[in-house]
């Protein structure tokens, strides 16, 4: 019985020691140890003088995506312009010239907000389909101290009789994204790559605000002859963590008087 027992025993712990030795790998390197358990990694560094140990996690180097990944809250930061091709002196402006509608360099901006974005695996992680919702809030920051108003059809007109701090128009629309994406390296999180697609916004806000010496801040809500459809080419490129986004629209951002087609350019701040 007792020799039963005994043989047991040690047959036991020789199946401990080798399922010990299947998930521990052990290496030496220049009089340092390195230990592999599981998902961690055990270092010991020894000298004649002191010995030390590190544990740190064991990192994969490929990334596995999922079919379908969401990316929430992402934030576009760019400058917002047109590219005007109004025949003037125009009906909407009476008496205007281009020089009306110059904006100032690097003072218009675009700021995006999209609440969440999915990517949807159609061939091998590399072909996917893009999509999302979120808000484009442009603004439009004007040289010339030029005034829209309602009277009772749309009209812009030039105002030499006050100074002018700050005149910009804003437009806010809430818009879906969708598009082809291309990812050249689908195994790793922050990778290269490329979107093509469109974008449909609707012009849920417009304003023109003015800062000026005589009458201080003022804000006037209208839609000021705007399109309230935006249909819009986009694009992105993806360099490691830099993404970059663009936008051009398929027509002018007013119904009629002005032919002034929007366009945006920037940096897209987000997980992928």
């Amino acid at each position: 019985m007792l020799k039963t027992i005994f043989f047991t025993a040690a047959f036991f712990a020789v199946l401990n020691t080798d399922a010990q030795n299947d998930s521990v790998a052990k290496s030496n390197v220049r009089g340092n140890d390195t230990l592999h358990v599981g998902n961690m990694v055990i270092l010991r560094n020894g000298s004649n003088d002191e010995d030390t140990m590190n544990i740190r996690p064991r990192h994969h180097r490929n990334y596995h995506p999922s079919n379908i990944t969401t990316n929430w809250v992402i934030v576009d930061l760019g400058f917002a312009n047109y590219n005007d091709m109004t025949v003037y002196p125009s009906s909407f402006a009476k008496g205007s010239t281009k020089d009306w509608f110059n904006l100032k360099t690097g003072k218009s901006v675009d700021v995006n907000i999209w609440v969440f974005m999915q990517r949807l695996n159609l061939i091998k992680h590399v072909v996917n389909l893009k999509y999302g919702l979120g808000v484009e809030l442009n603004n439009y920051r004007y040289d010339a101290p030029i005034l829209f108003s309602e009277n009772p059809q749309t009209e812009v007109t030039y105002d030499s009789l006050r100074h002018y701090h700050k005149n910009k128009l804003a437009t806010d629309y809430a818009t879906i994204p969708l598009m082809l994406n291309f990812n050249f390296t689908p195994h790793k999180r922050r990778g290269y790559g490329i979107s093509l697609g469109a974008s449909a916004g609707y012009l849920y806000s417009s304003r023109q605000k003015t800062i000026t010496s005589e009458n201080g801040k003022q804000k006037t809500h209208d839609e000021f002859d705007l399109n309230p459809w935006k249909i819009s080419w986009i694009g992105e490129i993806q360099l490691g963590i830099i993404d970059l986004y663009g936008s051009y629209a398929t027509r002018s951002m007013f119904r009629d008087g002005l032919d002034q087609v929007p366009y945006t350019i920037g940096i897209r701040l987000g997980n992928w």
